[in-house]
């Protein structure tokens, strides 16, 4: 398979004509080729015209149709075989491994979203059968499913340039839910979604889908990405970047005349806290697993440990030592991106220029391109209060640890954080009293409460929520990961007083899907 530097837009392979975008080797800062030519309104338009003429005929496709394309794309990804693994490292800097693995997760992803539709429990069946002899009033019959919003428009993430990407998990949750997809390629891995663009476009071909159900755009600068959620046949966004590109296209969706939904994965922290008795146990063996957390994937993790709250003890001062000499031993890493390794340069920077910060340590750094050098700050509770500052996203390997008095002061940081996607408590059965005093506050704060782990890796699963409250996500009422995902892509539809023969099959009287469903209050 030959990477042309072309947009997929249906079937057609399209030749840009705007700015060009080249991949960039963040190893050694060469540029890749081809040159991918961006797109403009018009092609935008072309790919959203396309997807709305195919959304009433894909909607409609039989489950397991749905679902055998879902597996299609997946067995089509793995087929493109080690040109895949190599492209996306050369464009991400990242190991083979890691990117085999995230290969693995996103084929394993989409084969899971097939066997989520096919449950049917996606479509949330109620059924309230007709009461005529109701007194005062009579009931109808009334039966709901959930269907399609419509086309989406998924934004790539640079940091995984397979999982959270063209054939991601917005892509494989919105086509689950019956939706056409419309992908703004991210401008680090070009090439790589272009491979997985074509494993898309050939299983629409296979399946024999309407070719609206996907297309792949490419564009410099914002004018692709903002024509597409302006664009009246677009009903939702996927998106995971940065809090400024989130909002600014939440902004966007909600100044159209019909305001659409934003599904937007924007900054996080990622409090670590550390109780008492746990601490006073375990001080050492936290430190270095604290470091081992912070440190994967030179910290380009969403769900990357940026904040550890911890009391004032000389346990502290031990998990201080700990990390501070694991931070010292630990190697640099590539960056995604030149310019990712610039904003974290200047992250970095702005936080050791704080009063009243103590830099704790730096670990080793190599004399290649765009290297992540591990950073490890320290503050007082007081003076993490008193500074907006600090809660400031440095993404990659660098975290504050935050020392408290008591648990009062602990609990007062936390009460202050913005939303996050995971918060983690480190604590044993004497920490019980201390835990559940802050657990509230946590579920207010969070998605996802860990306990004696590290938030750095996402299963992906039915339970599994990656979101939580603004700016962690623009919506804390949804995930991202996992197969609860496919609801941001659906809506409710009540049927009332509908003959038998016009109702959806799902919710037939005679239910021949064999679905789960609620009658009348239980439970069939």
């Amino acid at each position: 398979m030959n990477l042309s530097g072309e947009m997929l837009i249906g079937q057609n392979n399209v030749k840009g004509i705007n700015q060009a975008i080249y991949a960039i080797n963040p190893a050694n800062n060469q540029t890749l080729d081809p040159a991918y030519l961006g797109g403009t309104q018009e092609h935008v338009n072309q790919a959203c015209t396309l997807a709305w003429q195919a959304f009433d005929i894909y909607r409609n496709k039989s489950v397991e149709e749905r679902a055998i394309f879902l597996e299609t794309i997946a067995e089509n990804i793995e087929n493109i075989g080690d040109l895949l693994i190599q492209r996306a490292m050369d464009e991400s800097g990242l190991t083979r491994a890691r990117l085999e693995g995230e290969r693995g997760r996103t084929c394993g992803q989409l084969r899971l979203f097939a066997k989520t539709i096919r449950a049917g429990e996606w479509l949330d069946i109620r059924v309230d059968e007709a009461l005529p002899n109701r007194q005062p009033v009579p009931r109808f019959d009334l039966r709901q499913q959930h269907i399609a919003l419509g086309p989406v428009a998924v934004f790539g993430a640079s940091n995984f340039p397979l999982a959270f990407s063209v054939a991601g998990g917005d892509t494989a949750s919105a086509l689950a839910a019956g939706c056409p997809v419309v992908v703004k390629a991210h401008s680090a891995h070009p090439g790589t979604s272009e491979l997985v663009g074509k494993a898309i476009q050939q299983a629409v071909k296979q399946c024999n889908l309407p070719e609206g159900v996907f297309s792949l755009l490419y564009g410099a600068g914002n004018i692709i990405g903002s024509t597409l959620v302006e664009h009246p046949y677009i009903k939702a966004v996927g998106f995971t970047g940065s809090r400024n590109g989130g909002t600014a296209l939440m902004k966007i969706a909600q100044n159209r005349s019909e305001p659409i939904p934003v599904y937007a994965e924007m900054s996080s922290i990622n409090p670590v806290v550390l109780l008492p008795s746990m601490l006073e146990n375990n001080p050492d063996t936290l430190g270095q697993a604290f470091v081992h957390s912070l440190t994967q994937g030179a910290g380009q993790f969403c769900t990357n440990p940026g904040l550890v709250i911890a009391i004032k003890s000389p346990a502290l001062d031990i998990f201080k030592k700990s990390a501070t000499e694991a931070v010292q031993q630990s190697m640099s890493q590539t960056m995604l991106t030149p310019g990712i390794f610039q904003a974290f340069l200047k992250s970095v920077n702005t936080i050791e220029q704080q009063n009243k910060v103590s830099l704790l340590a730096k670990g080793l750094v190599s004399p290649d391109q765009n290297q992540c050098q591990t950073h490890l700050f320290s503050v007082d509770a007081i003076d993490f209060l008193n500074n907006e500052l600090l809660q400031s996203e440095m993404f990659g390997s660098a975290s504050i640890i935050i020392e408290c008095k008591n648990m009062d002061e602990a609990k007062l940081v936390i009460e202050q954080l913005e939303g996050q996607l995971t918060a983690t408590l480190h604590m044993d059965q004497n920490d019980m009293e201390d835990a559940q005093r802050l657990l509230a506050v946590l579920e207010r704060k969070v998605g996802r409460i860990l306990i004696n782990s590290w938030p750095t890796g996402v299963e992906v699963c039915d339970a599994m929520v990656h979101g939580g409250p603004y700016p962690s996500t623009s919506d804390a009422r949804t995930t991202s990961v996992g197969t609860a995902a496919i609801f941001r892509f659906l809506r409710p539809v009540c049927y009332q007083n509908f003959p038998d023969d016009l109702l959806p099959d799902a919710i037939k009287q005679s239910n021949p899907l064999k679905l789960s469903r609620l009658i009348n209050g239980e439970r069939e």
